[in-house]
């Protein structure tokens, strides 16, 4: 993309706030669930989304707006999906249970697998390309590797259900969030744990009685942030204890239910969410006030995703299945 080029290799300017919407992508015939960028820079116009009309779509979100191709592996919604850190796969999950690894080229599937459980959230390993960690309706999570198609480790949790999955820096650790919220489970709302040995290191973190759909990652901080189903987000230390900033609380949107994602921006300077009521929120991450609002969407808006080197470039989508991107 010409748009990108004058960007790659240089410093990330100064996240700006986007004004206008640049691109409306409506071929998607049910809700989409996830959208992310191609970690790969120079191919970062390309945007994944998956969606519960059981289909992938990669679309040139830069310059054209278009959908480039469209993947149909699943007979059932696709809940999560990730690229690969080399841009050229796709992994995939969805509430047929099955996992696939899709060649963006060829369409072809890599590696597929058919798991007991519906998969509602699933992660790569940030150092071991090879390796990711799937989780869903089921009280386990399981690691994978894709080189010999086998489950490597299985991590067993008091639940019914994995929402998120976040790998903490090196990857030696990761957080899931888990439905769990009775009156004797504030123990285990976000759970922490070790990735070699499969020990729980803690489930004290979370006290609240409410469910988290979204974890994210501060990119230069050792800090994470919690969405929660009390309309708002929290936030946490990414080191042991993990102890929640009780100073610190990002307020105003609504969840309302939906797993609606939030994101820092590529410096570090503002998190973005999405709302159950169709606006994204865009927050100050030091004072945690509200810089602006965006009406962006009709229905919920369930993800609010920052261009990895277009400074301020964003991508949202809805439960309407539309997608659009602003500048």
């Amino acid at each position: 993309s010409e748009l990108i080029k004058p960007y790659l290799g240089s410093k990330y300017k100064v996240t700006e706030v986007p004004k206008s919407l640049i691109f409306y992508m409506s071929e998607h015939s049910g809700p989409v669930n996830a959208i992310q960028w191609c970690p790969v820079q120079e191919q970062s116009h390309m945007l994944l989304s998956a969606s519960m009309d059981k289909t992938l779509k990669v679309w040139d979100a830069v310059d054209t707006g278009c959908c480039l191709k469209t993947y149909s592996c699943h007979s059932c919604a696709v809940r999560a999906a990730q690229w690969s850190s080399c841009g050229r796969r796709i992994l995939s999950g969805g509430f047929d249970s099955m996992l696939h690894l899709t060649d963006i080229e060829t369409g072809k599937q890599i590696f597929s697998s058919k798991t007991e459980f519906r998969i509602s959230a699933l992660k790569y390993h940030p150092t071991e390309s090879n390796v990711f960690i799937c989780g869903g309706f089921s009280p386990e999570v399981k690691a994978w590797d894709l080189r010999t198609s086998k489950v490597l480790r299985v991590y067993k949790a008091a639940v019914q259900q994995t929402l998120d999955i976040l790998f903490l820096p090196e990857g030696r650790e990761f957080l899931t969030s888990t439905d769990a919220v009775s009156r004797d489970s504030a123990d285990r709302t976000i759970v922490a744990w070790d990735f070699q040995s499969a020990a729980k290191i803690s489930n004290q973190i979370f006290h609240e009685r409410y469910t988290c759909p979204s974890l994210t990652l501060h990119p230069k901080e050792s800090v994470f942030v919690a969405q929660t189903n009390g309309n708002y987000m929290a936030l946490f230390s990414a080191q042991r204890p993990y102890r929640i900033n009780k100073k610190k609380r990002y307020e105003g949107h609504k969840v309302e239910g939906f797993a609606v994602g939030c994101e820092f921006s590529p410096d570090g300077t503002l998190l973005v969410t999405g709302s159950s009521d169709g606006k994204v929120f865009f927050y100050n991450y030091r004072t945690s006030r509200i810089i602006r609002t965006l009406s962006a969407h009709k229905e919920a808006c369930v993800s609010a995703i920052f261009h990895p080197v277009l400074p301020s470039l964003l991508a949202t989508c809805d439960w309407a299945g539309e997608i659009k991107i602003w500048q």
